[in-house]
């Protein structure tokens, strides 16, 4: 076997072994979408119980908590980038950072100082390497996100809202995630979280049909029954905060889902190419193999033809 055949032979070897590797990537990530999105469908009966209970708590109490009063001069606005801890995943980060820059913007064009709070390394890689200010991030669960996760990063976000004096505290919070759509769409978009849009309703409790968000005759719809104690105010203290860490969870577990499909994606791709440059590779060596071989049979006529001159 000629040099350039072993040089061929030798790439073909290394394009398979990266081709094992991407399948199984592919694979895997398609597999975890599936998880991913039953873990988005799990949260709906709770967020719409929760909107409810608020929905009611706000329809019997005076709203006066600091998660839904707007900030008359407001100064810092807290945005939450969710990325990646892995790579390829073609640009599903590099989407939520372009729109987390373009959140920036808008918020700096209203007088605000954005501050920066990241989950997942490629966010923390790309603002470190920037040199760029980083409030605070969490690592390590892009891909497999819990409820506890969630709630950690949503207690970090309430302190600096609440408790933190003013000039210090951030006055709204901001959220840019990728929506899962589709195993080939995921959208990066951006929801405010704080201050929170209650829908102060007036409840008529008159009819006892319909009970958890049923229908009346009428077809209008008819709210739960519920008794508040000690009182709708404490109440509605008490579900705000959980609404904000149920608000994280649905964002992180869309992201998780938004970023298996595009690794999926991703591997895929990456599986055809490397098929079609082991083709490329073969066709290659079959060419070398084939310049060897006429080479050879050149070698042994031009041989015979001078030994047949000399005689």
């Amino acid at each position: 076997m000629g040099a350039q055949q072993r040089i061929f032979r030798q790439r073909i070897r290394d394009t398979q072994s990266t081709k094992k590797i991407t399948r199984a990537m592919e694979l895997i990530a398609s597999s975890r979408i599936v998880k991913a999105q039953a873990a988005v469908k799990a949260t709906e009966p709770y967020a719409l119980a929760l909107r409810e209970a608020l929905t009611l708590a706000a329809s019997n109490a005076k709203v006066t908590h600091p998660l839904v009063n707007e900030v008359e001069n407001p100064q810092r606005a807290a945005i939450v980038l969710i990325t990646a801890d892995r790579g390829l995943a073609g640009a599903y980060s590099s989407n939520a950072i372009k729109e987390a820059e373009r959140l920036a913007k808008r918020l700096r064009d209203r007088g605000l100082t954005p501050v920066n709070y990241i989950v997942g390394r490629k966010g923390v890689s790309f603002y470190k390497f920037r040199e760029r200010p980083i409030e605070t991030s969490w690592v390590g669960f892009s891909d497999n996100p819990k409820y506890d996760d969630a709630k950690k990063i949503a207690a970090r976000l309430l302190h600096d809202f609440v408790e933190l004096p003013e000039g210090e505290r951030v006055d709204e919070i901001h959220i840019v995630y990728t929506h899962f759509v589709n195993r080939v769409v995921q959208e990066a978009r951006v929801i405010r979280v704080v201050p929170l849009e209650v829908v102060d309703e007036v409840v008529d409790t008159s009819s006892g049909e319909g009970i958890h968000g049923g229908e009346n005759k009428g077809g209008k719809p008819v709210w739960p029954l519920y008794d508040f104690e000690p009182d709708a105010e404490t109440t509605l203290d008490a579900l705000l905060p959980r609404l904000i860490e149920h608000l994280m969870h649905v964002a992180l577990l869309e992201s998780a889902a938004s970023e298996h499909a595009a690794r999926q994606r991703a591997m895929k791709s990456a599986t055809d190419n490397a098929e079609d440059l082991i083709k490329r590779y073969t066709r290659q060596a079959n060419q070398a193999r084939q310049a060897e071989i006429t080479q050879e049979i050149s070698e042994i006529v031009g041989g015979a033809d001078a030994l047949s001159s000399a005689n």
